[in-house]
């Protein structure tokens, strides 16, 4: 049987090992210069590909219930056991990310590829697919050359990171056979807020918490590193709330967020902290008081949203009230949300081939026989933390075992 994996990233290439080890007679077909460049990108370069928080909680999908039997069939402990049986000894940080202990990303690649030359895989890269047919139950698959298989496993990612491969061709040719699309949107992408000062605080960063909210109603919050740019906010907490807040936007809803500098301090707490500082240094100004207790390319700017306008008057002369005007900014401190950055900066995709059309047990299309699908192609995305490479796993071995049946 002669299958054919259109997309050499992380999900085509495990269907690929899947189908290969079932027998079939593989070739995978990546139009960039070698596969699996994404996986070279994941985790920093470290290669975060699972985590052992793994739970539903953390994947999007307008059919999320859809995508058990694929989860529970190539779960965690059998992705750990596949990689730990191809040579990835796994390390474990405190935030239960996975990576091999060799904290390079490469050794992830490096290791697929050395199975799939075991097995016998060819790999033709610089194949870009532009059609697929299917005529007579035999698929032709066209591009720089016509090739036919007998069945097709479409993993050609989404739109993020388009440098990497991925430019949303997969969905044309889901479409082509009949497929509804999920309007795909960036998910894991650093925002742009609304704001003055954004050129003067770019590359502070700072231990905080940040809350989304749509009008009244909190829709994520995250803790962690967050990080001003010159034209808003990035850094992984903002990354795990921006699928939240895109939604939003494309809803014409107007989120916003709300930053808080000290997440381990309540109002009372910081109050004490900031009446007690401001009384030993009450010689000093108000703007110098502050050098030492925030980022020194903050302090102005925090002043300047709580109210003041003078920053040289004495900070012993103020009273509570002007004190929780800078509380009120370094635990609430609120921007408007007014876009995002683009695909190009984008980790995932949110959206994609709707699971409804999609046999959940297999993965093989209910509109196409022969046809099935892995990875970011589906309505399916998941948080920061190696949770979309657990994806691409679950759904590249599913899609390769079934498909390689007989």
């Amino acid at each position: 049987m002669k299958i054919a994996v259109i997309g050499g990233g992380a999900s085509g290439l495990m269907a690929a090992i899947a189908a290969a080890r079932n027998g079939a007679q593989v070739t995978v077909y990546e139009k960039m210069n070698r596969v699996g460049k994404k996986i070279l990108a994941t985790g920093n370069g470290r290669g975060n590909y699972t985590n052992m928080n793994l739970s539903k909680a953390c994947y999007h999908s307008n059919d999320l219930h859809l995508t058990d039997e694929v989860m529970n069939f190539f779960d965690l402990e059998k992705t750990l056991s596949f990689f730990e049986d191809l040579g990835i000894f796994p390390y474990v940080d405190e935030n239960g990310r996975v990576y091999p202990n060799s904290l390079q990303a490469s050794s992830l690649l490096d290791v697929l590829r050395y199975e799939l030359k075991r097995l016998k895989v060819d790999e033709v890269t610089d194949f870009n697919v532009t059609a697929l047919r299917k005529n007579k139950g035999i698929f032709s698959i066209i591009g720089n050359d016509t090739v036919t298989a007998d069945r097709v496993i479409l993993a050609t990612g989404g739109k993020a990171s388009p440098q990497f491969g991925s430019d949303g061709k997969g969905y044309e040719i889901a479409k082509s056979f009949g497929h509804d699309i999920v309007e795909p949107f960036p998910a894991l992408v650093q925002l742009k807020l609304s704001g003055k000062y954004f050129k003067r605080l770019a590359g502070i960063k700072f231990d905080g918490l940040v809350k989304a909210y749509a009008g009244d109603r909190l829709i994520r919050k995250e803790e962690g590193e967050i990080l001003f740019t010159d034209y808003g906010i990035s850094g992984p907490p903002i990354l795990q709330i921006s699928r939240k807040v895109i939604e939003e936007l494309n809803k014409e809803n107007k989120p916003f967020i709300s930053l808080d500098v000290f997440p381990a301090l309540s109002k009372i707490e910081l109050y004490e902290i900031l009446q007690d500082r401001f009384i030993k240094l009450g010689h000093k100004t108000l703007e110098d008081s502050m050098v030492g207790f925030i980022n020194k390319k903050l302090i102005p700017v925090v002043l300047y949203e709580a109210g003041f306008d003078d920053l040289d008057r004495s900070c012993g002369k103020l009273n509570k009230k002007e004190i929780y005007k800078i509380i009120d900014i370094l635990k609430e401190w609120k921007f408007e949300v007014t876009g995002h950055n683009s695909w190009q900066q984008a980790q995932s995709t949110a959206g994609g081939v709707r699971l409804t059309e999609v046999n959940p047990k297999t993965l093989e299309s209910l509109k196409v026989k022969g046809l099935y699908f892995a990875g970011e192609i589906l309505d399916v995305d998941g948080d920061c933390g190696g949770f979309n490479l657990q994806w691409a796993w679950s759904s590249g071995y599913t899609a390769g075992y079934f498909c390689s049946l007989k």
